[in-house]
Formats: structure tokens, sequence, C-alpha cells
């Protein structure tokens, strides 16, 4: 019996790891059910850009005080959960504070002590995030497309990491006064705790049998804690603080506002311009395969994969809707909103495939049943929402290929671009005058 603790935290620790690993396959299962798309070339610039954006958080200082608070979260949380290894280790052999045997006395006191400076700028961040979020009036963070489940996750989010941060300090203030009772070896600098948490414990004079219990409730806390937030991600926004980093790395190296032209719609306009083309010849070898099933996209699945990787990556920040010109002047669309859409298509297919081991028709599209053509012709192409995104997500592509399914394959473009395409097609320009009369402005003096 003497073992069950060791083997309650391993049974913990498989389930929680395994549950977080299937999460991850089904992420990555719904992620192939787009087309693929190499963005495998300029290896050392897709690193840089990795390094600088998704682990630098270098896009987060166009708002200082937002990009300084999340650096403090990001940060403190990421190297706080380092502690996890010596978590795994106490838990699954029963020592106490495993690292300070390895890092030796003076090393472990200063790690301990960063540690806990860390948790504290934490617990700064998530307050004040808080407040922003619910009280401060921040415009892109109170708007209706967050109202329900969005909001909450947010909320539940920064719950969360309070509630971690706190289990923590008293863990280590309990720690701290069993030391001095000399109940426990002296391992650890805990400044932040012993200024806090200790004389208020200490105000209650606790025997050391309920510091004991408290200090492992709060050490059993944390450990489950971690847990749960960690397979809570797949539900959550916070699935950024993963996937950011290959959405950074298979991001749009190309200059903001260049379109990817389709190979056979380019070979056959250059037919089409060619006086010395034969419209009846044969097709060259391999042309044909090149023409697309379908051009455009109507669904997830005429998506690529980096679309949907942007899709799950959404931090829902709404920066992109902040700077949309559509938006700001009372337009339906919202870049944020396209790839929360995405993300909520690409889940009901998911279930669908879980439920069905194969995607059965639904009669749901992507086009119209989550985005209507009212967005996506809202948009001006005018790249701010990609300019905009901490995380280089590219809604602005989703929009493209949505638009392009509804000029290439149904025909139903705006009127006004109906009438620019075939002045273009009779006229070689988008106005509507004869060929033979471009250049008589020259002549008018």
């Amino acid at each position: 019996m003497q073992y069950i603790d060791n083997i309650i935290f391993l049974i913990l620790l498989v389930a929680g790891f395994g549950l977080f690993a299937k999460s991850l396959l089904k992420i990555y299962r719904n992620i192939r059910l787009g087309h693929e798309i190499n963005r495998n070339d300029r290896k050392g610039e897709r690193w840089g850009t990795m390094a600088r954006v998704a682990m630098g958080q270098s896009k987060m200082t166009a708002r200082p005080v937002a990009g300084v608070l999340h650096l403090f979260v990001y940060v403190g949380f990421v190297i706080i959960n380092i502690e996890l290894i010596e978590i795994v280790v106490d838990g699954i052999f029963g020592t106490h504070r495993f690292l300070s045997s390895i890092l030796g006395h003076t090393f472990y006191n200063f790690f301990t002590a960063t540690l806990e400076v860390l948790a504290l700028l934490v617990v700064i961040g998530v307050v004040i995030f808080f407040i922003r979020r619910n009280f401060y009036g921040v415009k892109r963070l109170t708007m209706k497309e967050l109202f329900g489940w969005p909001k909450n996750d947010a909320n539940w989010i920064l719950i969360i990491e309070f509630a971690l941060m706190m289990a923590f300090f008293m863990m280590n203030a309990s720690d701290f006064i069993l030391q001095a009772r000399g109940v426990f070896p002296e391992h650890g600098s805990f400044p932040i705790s012993e200024m806090t948490f200790v004389p208020f414990l200490e105000i209650f004079s606790f025997d050391s049998g309920f510091l004991m219990f408290t200090e492992k409730g709060a050490w059993w806390f944390h450990f489950v804690g971690i847990l749960f937030f960690m397979n809570y991600l797949y539900y959550s926004k916070h699935l950024h603080i993963i996937l950011a980093f290959p959405s950074t790395w298979y991001a749009n190296l190309d200059k903001k506002g260049k379109f990817n032209n389709l190979e056979s719609v380019t070979k056959e306009i250059k037919l089409m311009m060619d006086p010395n083309a034969d419209p009846y010849a044969a097709p060259a070898e391999g042309t044909e395969a090149d023409v697309p099933s379908k051009f455009g996209a109507e669904d997830i699945f005429d998506l690529n994969q980096v679309q949907l990787l942007n899709a799950y990556s959404c931090t829902e920040c709404g920066r992109c809707t902040s700077v949309c010109p559509a938006n700001i002047t009372g337009k339906k669309l919202s870049p944020r909103l396209i790839l929360m859409k995405t993300r909520d298509r690409l889940e009901e297919v998911g279930r669908n495939i879980d439920a069905n081991g194969k995607f059965v028709d639904d009669g749901k599209k992507l086009l119209n049943d989550y985005i209507t053509k009212e967005e996506l012709w809202a948009c001006t192409t005018c790249n701010a929402c990609t300019d905009a995104c901490p995380v280089l997500l590219d809604p602005l592509s989703i929009i493209f290929e949505m638009r392009r399914f509804l000029v290439m394959e149904q025909s139903a473009a705006p009127q006004e671009l109906n009438l620019m395409m075939t002045n273009v097609e009779n006229n070689a320009a988008p106005w509507q005058y004869n060929q033979a009369d471009r250049l008589n402005w020259a002549s008018e003096n």
C-alpha cells in the first residue's frame, strides 16, 4: 500500500498524455483533409520566422502593453512547467524535490527563486487580462462574435492559470515552513511565497501534519491541473500555444497581396492571347492533369492543409478584425470569424468521420452554411488582417479561394464584377468603350 500514490500518479500521467496524444492525432487527421501544399522551401528563412514570431513574440509588440503582459504569461507559464520534470520524477519514485540533487544547492535555490518570480508575473498578467477582457471594454474582445463559448473559454483559461499559480505558491509556502521546522531538508528559495503565503499560514499556527497535507494537496492540484490544462487545449483557442510554431513555419513568405494564379488557367489565357496558337490543337501531355477538379473552395476539403492549420491556430485575439476596413465601416466581414467558422466546420467534419468511420455527406458546406457570400464580397483584399496577425495566419487566402469558387464554378460574382470582366473580355480593358477608342485621350489637347 505504500506505493499506492506512485501507482495513481503513474496512471494519471499515462492517461493524461495518452488523451493529449489522441487529441493531437485527431487534429492532424483533420488538417490532412485539406490538399497538400509545398511550403518547405527557404528553410533558413522559415526557421528564423518561427523563432522570431512564435518563440520571440515579435509581432505582439505592435500593442506594447498587451505584448509585455502576454510575454509574462507565455514565458512564465512555459518555464514554470519545466518543473513538471521534477514533479514526474518525484511522483513516480516518491522522492522530494529531485532536481535539488542534480542542480546542487546554490543553483537549485536560484532556479526555484526564478520560478517564483515568473509565477508572480503570470499572476499579474492573467489578472490584468481578465480585467481587460471583462471590465475594461476593449472593443475587439467584446464583439458579438465572442459571446458564449469563445468568451467563456478565454476566461476559463485565465482562471485555470491563476489557480495553478496559487497552488504553486501554496505548495512552496508549506514546504518552506516544513523545512524551517526540520521536517523536510532545506532545498530551494521561495521569495514570493515567503512574503505572501507563509505569513498567512503562520497566523493560524498550523501543525506540521496539516502543512504536509496542504503541501501534498497543492502538489497534486498542480500536477492534475497541468494534465487538465493540457487536454483542455483541444477544445480551446489556446491550442495556439502549440500550433503557433508550425503555423509560423508554414506561413506564406511571399509578398502580401500576391495571389496564387492557377497554372492551368494561366496556360489557357496564354493560349487565348497567342495569335499563332492553334485553338484546336491537342492539349500538351500532362496538361489535363494540371486542371483541378474544382476551382476555388466550397468546403474544407477544397482548402489546403496550411489554411486548415491556420483555423486551428487562431488565437481569437481580434487584431485582424480590428484593422479590417470592411468591419470598421460596419460590414458583416470579420477575418477572425472566417477562421473560427472554418475551424467549426472542420470540427463538424471530424465528428462525422468519428461517428461513421469516413465522411458521410451531411448536406452542409463551409460556403453558405458557415460563411456567407456577403462576408466574402465585403473583403477589399487589402491584407490588413494578415499583416496584423501575431502568428502570421492568413484568413484572406480562405476568402480568396471561396470567392474563386463563386466566380469560376458558380458564376456568382456581383454585378459590378461581372460588368468589369465582360469589358475585359470584349474590350481588353475594365472600361466600357471600344478598343479602337482607347488612345483617343492622347489626341485631346
